[in-house]
């Protein structure tokens, strides 16, 4: 989730992010319970899209309709197909914690996130 706030924060215009279905949780495990990503990007009205495959025709569509720039890619969670990864004029942007500095506070990541950037105007 600090991927998205700081992307936001920094004036990138976020065309949608992709994300895991949510689960059941709470103390039954009867509610569903969306990602804090997914509630993060629905508080900065962003729409949240959960396809429970990439590899479909359909799929592939409905990502490249967002006319992206560029992807940025953390922790999503699956290998995706070339064909996404090759949607994205500037590509897609995989982040990684190992990347952060050494001796950082990391925070544990429990939501994985796809964003894509639109092309700016």
């Amino acid at each position: 989730m600090p991927t998205l706030v700081e992307l936001v924060a920094h004036g990138h215009e976020i065309a949608a992010v992709y994300n895991r279905a949510a689960k059941p949780g709470g103390r039954r495990g009867l509610t569903l319970q969306p990602t804090p990503v997914a509630q993060e990007a629905r508080r900065l009205n962003i729409p949240v899209f959960t396809p429970k495959t990439l590899k479909t025709e359909d799929a592939l569509a409905a990502f490249r309709a967002h006319d992206a720039d560029a992807a940025v890619v953390v922790a999503y969670g699956m290998i995706l197909p070339q064909a996404i990864l090759d949607a994205p004029k500037l590509g897609c942007f995989n982040l990684h914690a190992r990347c952060c500095r050494v001796g950082a506070a990391l925070r544990r990541s429990t939501a994985p996130s796809w964003k894509a950037m639109p092309r700016p105007a």
